[in-house]
């Protein structure tokens, strides 16, 4: 399981025209969900993310984290995440989940990071969707749960 997490100062979504999501302070996360991503991935995921401490306190130190702040996250399904560019110019995505699987481990995802006491707001699974976020920083990190202990 992979993530790319933007901190923002705000961030809306949309599908076809219309808003679908929008937050406040707090994180726009990309997550895309690999073949054989287990619920242990989830949980490593969703922990790291709860936890990340990349919100600046009183002396300007990235020391803070989502639930120290109050933040909200716009949780958006990713499969692009998986994408092969090793051969030939046109992406791979074989190593992504099928989309019934990967919307499951999505969906609970939220779940997850509701139970850790986060507002989450989604994203439509495989919908052409409309991303606007404010990056603050920017700060970008990327996550891959293969990664994470």
């Amino acid at each position: 399981m992979k993530a790319v997490v933007q901190r923002v100062l705000g961030a809306k979504l949309e599908v076809e025209g219309k808003l679908i999501s929008q937050i406040e302070r707090g994180f726009v996360v990309f997550l895309g969900v690999g073949k054989g991503d287990e619920i242990a991935d989830l949980q490593k995921l969703g922990g790291k993310l709860a936890k990340l401490r990349i919100f600046e306190d009183e002396n300007e130190r990235m020391n803070l984290s989502i639930k120290d702040v109050g933040g909200q996250i716009l949780l958006v399904s990713q499969f692009t995440l998986f994408a092969d560019c090793k051969h030939g110019n046109r992406p791979s995505f074989f190593e992504a989940e099928s989309p019934d699987r990967a919307n499951q481990l999505y969906q609970e995802m939220q779940q997850f990071l509701q139970n850790e006491g986060i507002t989450v707001q989604m994203g439509v699974f495989g919908a052409d969707m409309k991303i606007t976020p404010i990056n603050d920083g920017p700060v970008t990190i990327l996550l891959d749960s293969n990664d994470l202990k």
